[in-house]
């Protein structure tokens, strides 16, 4: 049977952990993923098994299965990495979590534009941001930005090339498509299957013209 996404939020599949986290209209959630501290743009999907964190994401983002976004980090400066130093209520009753630990973990999110796609197994690091319409290759290790309509692949991830030509991307960029409305996107949906992106924006840029 068809999998049936909502304009009212969130498709989310069993045994999920959603924290603190937010999904907009026809999105989707993979069977056993993390969220925390997320905001998921409309028609933006993860597959199966993914942890993300911390994280900011747009509109129409593809994240494949097993993804880690924004990955925390242990206290690499003091004398032990382990987490008795900030989750010490656990191991002494009589102690409190270190808060000011966590408020900073929290605070380094991870910016990603619209109708970006994200392959199998990779790994997005703290406080990056991947542009809109960029893509990340299945295994690659994001440290650092990485730019619109750029194809990023390795450990660590390095640029391979554009997918598109810079003023391709500037154009499909003043478009902004992804802010059209649900009816609108069915109207154009013969010409995003057939159509490639200087066909789609020559046809569409003439309408916005008038």
């Amino acid at each position: 049977m068809t999998k049936q996404l909502s304009p009212e939020g969130g498709l989310i599949h069993p045994d999920c952990t959603i924290t603190n986290s937010d999904t907009a209209a026809y999105t989707e959630v993979g069977r056993g993923s993390v969220l925390t501290n997320v905001t998921l743009g409309a028609y933006s999907y993860c597959a199966r098994g993914c942890d993300i964190a911390n994280a900011s994401i747009g509109k129409f983002v593809n994240i494949a299965a097993n993804v880690r976004i924004g990955p925390t980090d242990h206290p690499m400066d003091r004398a032990s990495l382990h987490h008795f130093l900030y989750r010490s209520d656990m191991y002494w009753p009589d102690e409190a979590p270190d808060d000011a630990f966590f408020d900073k973990r929290r605070a380094r999110r991870v910016t990603i534009g619209h109708d970006v796609w994200v392959g199998h197994g990779a790994i997005i690091r703290p406080e990056i941001t991947i542009g809109t319409g960029a893509v990340v290759g299945a295994g690659a290790v994001v440290t650092r930005d990485v730019a619109p309509y750029t194809i990023v692949v390795g450990v660590p991830a390095e640029k391979m090339r554009r997918r598109f030509p810079k003023q391709i991307a500037r154009r499909l960029t003043e478009l902004a498509w992804w802010d059209w409305d649900h009816d609108r996107l069915r109207l154009a949906l013969d010409d995003f299957r057939t159509l490639g992106a200087e066909a789609f924006l020559e046809r569409y840029e003439e309408v916005l013209l008038h």
